[in-house]
């Protein structure tokens, strides 16, 4: 099962730093990846990490502001957002997919969390 936390409402400019932790297991040889998805629109990949090599991937317009970690010890994935726009609001998700290349399409992702609201106010 994995848990997402750490959204909440931020002002634009501001940073959050949301956590993806696996419980009842621990991730193995997996993409990790979060995506987003506003009102009314399809989820969007935002960037992702493979666990054992640390790769990293990330959407075109996400580069340079969101940064994507994970902590072996505690077993949780980070996505680390800076310089937040209005555009950034939306439910963030995690999840985990057995293909180890960081799809961006959600049909490749096995495992998802319930979702942490993000709110980026003007």
């Amino acid at each position: 099962q994995l848990q997402a936390s750490g959204g909440g409402l931020v002002q634009a400019g501001g940073s959050l730093r949301l956590s993806c932790a696996a419980s009842g297991r621990t991730f193995s040889d997996v993409s990790i990846a979060w995506f987003r998805q506003a009102p009314g629109k399809e989820h969007e990949f935002v960037g992702g990490i493979t666990w054992n090599n640390g790769a990293r991937d990330y959407a075109d317009s996400m580069k340079g502001r969101f940064t994507i970690s994970r902590d072996y010890a505690k077993n949780t994935v980070y996505l680390q957002m800076n310089t937040l726009e209005p555009e950034d609001t939306a439910v963030y998700y995690c999840a985990t997919s057995r293909f180890t290349n960081i799809p961006a399409t959600t049909a490749r992702y096995d495992y998802w969390g319930q979702g942490t609201q993000v709110t980026v106010s003007s």
